[in-house]
């Protein structure tokens, strides 16, 4: 019995040490090679700090593009889903409400193409992307409110799209927070 606690123990401190001390060290070590060394990769406008590449905003006038929907609030301090299934009537009706919404603002669309990151929030409720199509179906809506020409806005929307990983992995997204700066820029 003995001989048993005695590994408990040795195999419990080298854990501790292995866990607590030397993968944090890395982890922390390669956040600060990253963008934003760690902190995360600001965006400035003006040598203001306007918001983060990671963590997306609440855009809701017509003049920009929106964002993915958040079960938090965009509160990146409460990351969290909503935690209701598909099958959930108080989450149907939201979802509704979302793409009546978004038919309400965009006439020009069918309920067919809506893509489902318009009206459903992600994991985390702070997806700062959005699809291809889901900056596709606003393009007419944030050229009439700003009065630009639809085709400059598509040109953003092109020069704002983010491709797959290495050409396969993922789909193409669009950061919603580059594309509105991009567009305030014109």
């Amino acid at each position: 019995m003995k001989k048993y606690i005695i590994q408990s123990i040795r195999l419990t401190l080298v854990l501790l040490v292995l866990l607590c001390v030397i993968y944090p060290v890395t982890v922390a070590f390669i956040g600060k090679m990253s963008k934003g060394n760690g902190g995360g990769e600001k965006i400035t406008k003006n040598g203001k700090t306007v918001g983060y590449a990671l963590l997306g905003q609440s855009f809701t006038k017509p003049q920009y593009f929106w964002g993915r929907p958040s079960a938090v609030a965009y509160n990146a301090a409460g990351s969290a889903g909503s935690n209701k299934g598909p099958s959930n009537p108080d989450y149907l009706k939201e979802v509704q409400t979302r793409i009546d919404t978004l038919l309400k603002y965009n006439p020009g669309i069918k309920k067919s193409d809506i893509p489902a990151d318009m009206v459903t929030a992600s994991g985390s409720g702070l997806d700062p992307n959005i699809s291809e199509q889901g900056a596709a179906i606003q393009i007419e809506r944030v050229a009439a409110a700003r009065k630009i020409d639809v085709k400059k806005v598509k040109e953003l929307v092109a020069m704002n799209t983010l491709k797959p990983f290495m050409g396969v992995f993922g789909p193409s997204s669009v950061n919603v927070l580059k594309l509105n700066l991009a567009l305030d820029a014109l």
